[in-house]
């Protein structure tokens, strides 16, 4: 059995520079409790996985899970690419499409993800599918992460980050990454994330093809 581990680096880059000692320490914090929960997950499924097992698992306090991640399902949703993804997005030329902006960001994203351990990939992916309480949460982090990407397009675009255009735009994003999430998933993980990707953002590009694939 593979061990299941959680994912270890934020976005790699030259130009960025390494966290400092506090920030580290949270992060190797956070990366325990996701790979106990993982394990724990595989071993025995997702609703007999407790906040106390996790706990124990990581040699931490349930308080201490709890000031990282508000529910069990943000521990599987969340990790530390978020905002390392939107702060990727400002550094991509002003002239470079939006959406391929994206691209390159979301690939950068998911080579990291399939480098380090790609059963995580799938397990949230898998989780997303199959747990209604996990696939709420995902549809309420959609919002957080609108936000997010919002923000980073109103700065390149001048628009109002508010504005309902950008909203718009910013939520196609968003809901086309998850639905490629939970395709990949209900496809039994056929065929590649970065395809099935790219395959989300040209619709959200160029909309729907004239014919099925």
């Amino acid at each position: 059995m593979n061990r299941m581990t959680a994912a270890r680096s934020p976005l790699p880059s030259a130009d960025r520079p390494r966290p400092g000692l506090r920030e580290r320490k949270k992060i190797k914090t956070r990366e325990a409790i996701r790979a106990a929960t993982y394990a724990l997950i595989r071993e025995q499924g997702y609703d007999a996985t407790t906040i106390e097992q996790i706990a124990e698992r990581a040699e931490v306090s349930p308080s201490t899970v709890f000031r990282y991640f508000p529910t069990k399902e943000d521990i599987v949703l969340t990790d530390e690419y978020n905002p390392l993804m939107v702060e990727e997005l400002r550094t991509r030329p002003a002239d470079e499409s939006w959406t391929d902006s994206m691209r390159h960001v979301m690939h950068k994203a998911l080579d990291a993800s399939m480098g380090e351990d790609p059963e995580v990939l799938r397990m949230r992916a898998h989780l997303g599918v199959q747990v209604p309480a996990v696939r709420s949460r995902m549809f309420e982090s959609m919002s957080q992460t609108g936000r997010l990407v919002r923000r980073a397009l109103a700065e390149r675009s001048g628009l109002d980050p508010d504005g309902l255009e950008v909203r718009v735009y910013a939520m196609s994003l968003i809901g086309g990454l998850m639905e490629a999430s939970m395709y990949w998933a209900e496809n039994d993980f056929e065929g590649e994330p970065r395809d099935l990707v790219d395959r989300a953002l040209d619709v959200v590009q160029h909309g729907l093809p004239r014919e099925n694939r």
